[in-house]
């Protein structure tokens, strides 16, 4: 006989009375179908039909009895009933379960033979069928929780599918703890639609879970140990590594093979999902700490063998002054006065640029924006441009006289001394450099351009790279640090705007950068 389709949460009474009914349809399609072959066969009877037609009859009613019904006591029992009607019906003496012929014993033990044989067969037909369409929904639920779950790019997300799936699976309520191998994170609990509300997370369905987890078995609710629990607690784990624990809401019912099997194949995706995710955290920390130790080794780098060169000169100028100050003429001294303060000026534009580079990648810096006339901006980078930029020409154009952008004036001063020192260290004497801006609906846009060599196309990509250099051109005897074209990106998106590199029609190159127009506000 077959166990009690007990669902979760659902009363035994409700149980034994769904029982009951469901033997009762058992027994009444038994009945109709045993009549409808006695029918059939006084028809074949009256019609003159062997005995033979009549007993495939009664075995084809035991073949759909088989089918129909649920209990594999109703094929056994209608094997039986249909030899008794057969002989009551249809031998002699007629209505009586009498018989005169002792063959008829032979006859009916085949019958028997014959139709419970083709009762089992149906039987197990019908099994078959059952273990293969759970199979298909195995495979299927599984193929459903493997795409959910490689969508899910954190452990919340993942672990809200499978218990998304788990949920559709059991029809029962979960709840959920991450865990970092040691410790359990906060509980996640998921109910069914019907749920009944019950406490899962109390201090001592809590102590089971920190067990499992400490032990990597499953106990509770339906197991050997810690069994007063409400729920069944498994690890989700992959190997002996376990990645959290899972609680499932038994209530007294427990689970059968086929949702144990699946729940076991859904928990070990669960872990390979989690264990996915956390592999690829530390390859992305791993990948940011060797940047940064790769950053941090080129700066020190750079540095040291850069830095000697204007520390070197400054330091011997001094010493020629102090030693030899009286034995130089006036425009020697005059010379040394000012190669020192061009070393100093360099220096002292490095380290604002390394300071800035450091405040806004690691975002401690705090715009202070406000509308500014690009004219008086960039007129205020111009003072502080380097002394070679009188063998350049600079000039300065606009669409218009007075266009406003939104800015940090300090940062944007910085970025347009960047650009321009930069085309003029890289371009010879004489050459022309242009600052142009105009406005284009609520973006107002700044080119610097100059007539150089250019820059080659290989290079662009990596231009505003921090430390990329090019091709390590040596420029005012000294190596540039890669450090002007990274800030003034960085400069630009801190204010949500964009720069780009383009070439410059016969030859050189432009950079243009945009800002946010900027709008004044009237206070009468």
């Amino acid at each position: 006989m077959e166990r009690f389709n007990k669902k979760p949460g659902q009363p035994l009474v409700d149980v034994v009375a769904g029982y009951i009914k469901s033997i009762a349809r058992d027994i009444g399609k038994s009945f109709l179908v045993l009549l409808a072959a006695t029918l059939i066969g006084y028809t074949f009877c009256s019609l003159g039909f062997t005995e033979a037609n009549l007993i495939a009859v009664y075995i084809f009613g035991v073949l759909v009895i088989s089918i129909i019904t649920t209990s594999r006591l109703c094929g056994l029992i209608s094997s039986l009933v249909s030899v008794l009607v057969f002989n009551f019906f249809f031998t002699i003496p007629r209505f009586t379960f009498h018989f005169y012929d002792p063959d008829y014993l032979v006859t009916f033990t085949i019958m028997f033979m014959v139709a419970l044989l083709t009762g089992t067969l149906a039987t197990k037909l019908k099994e078959n069928a059952r273990q293969s369409a759970r199979a298909a929904f195995r495979t299927k639920i599984l193929f459903e929780t493997n795409q959910l779950l490689q969508k899910g790019q954190d452990e919340q997300s993942v672990v809200k599918a499978a218990a998304g799936q788990l949920i559709k699976l059991l029809k029962r309520d979960l709840v959920i703890y991450l865990s970092d191998g040691k410790e359990l994170s906060t509980p996640g609990i998921y109910r069914t639609t019907d749920s009944d509300g019950a406490d899962l997370v109390s201090e001592a369905e809590q102590a089971v879970a920190i067990w499992v987890l400490r032990h990597k078995k499953h106990a509770g609710a339906g197991t050997d140990t810690l069994n007063n629990a409400k729920c069944l607690y498994l690890a989700i784990r992959n190997n002996q590594k376990v990645y959290g624990v899972v609680g499932i809401s038994m209530n007294e019912v427990p689970l059968d093979a086929f949702e144990n099997s699946v729940l076991l194949a859904i928990l070990g995706e669960c872990a390979l999902a989690l264990e996915n995710i956390k592999n690829a955290r530390e390859k992305e920390e791993a990948a940011i700490l060797a940047k940064n130790e790769q950053l941090r080794a080129n700066l020190l780098r750079a540095i040291s063998h850069d830095l000697r060169t204007p520390l070197t000169s400054i330091s011997g100028n001094a010493s020629n002054l102090l030693f030899n100050y009286q034995k130089l003429d006036e425009s020697t001294r005059g010379q040394i006065f000012a190669d020192i303060y061009d070393d100093s000026m360099w220096l002292i534009n490095l380290v604002e640029n390394l300071l800035a580079v450091t405040r806004i990648e690691e975002g401690r810096i705090n715009l202070k924006q406000s509308p500014e006339l690009m004219d008086e901006v960039i007129s205020e980078a111009l003072r502080h441009i380097n002394r070679r930029s009188v063998e350049h020409t600079i000039r300065v154009t606009s669409t218009q006289d007075l266009i406003l952008a939104q800015m940090d004036a300090k940062l944007i001063v910085q970025l347009v001394i960047n650009l321009v020192d930069n085309a003029i260290k890289y371009t010879p004497a004489g050459s022309v450099i242009e600052i142009h801006t105009e406005q284009k609906d609520k973006l107002v846009f700044v080119s610097v351009s100059d007539n150089g060599p250019g820059i080659p196309d290989e290079q662009k990509p990596r231009i505003f790279d921090m430390f990329y250099t090019g091709t390590n051109k040596v420029a005012d005897s000294r190596r540039s640090l890669g450090l002007g074209l990274s800030l003034c990106k960085s400069i630009v998106t801190a204010h949500g705007g964009t720069i780009s590199i383009s070439d410059n029609q016969p030859h050189g190159t432009i950079f243009t950068f945009t800002l946010p127009t900027g709008e004044v506000d009237i206070h009468e």
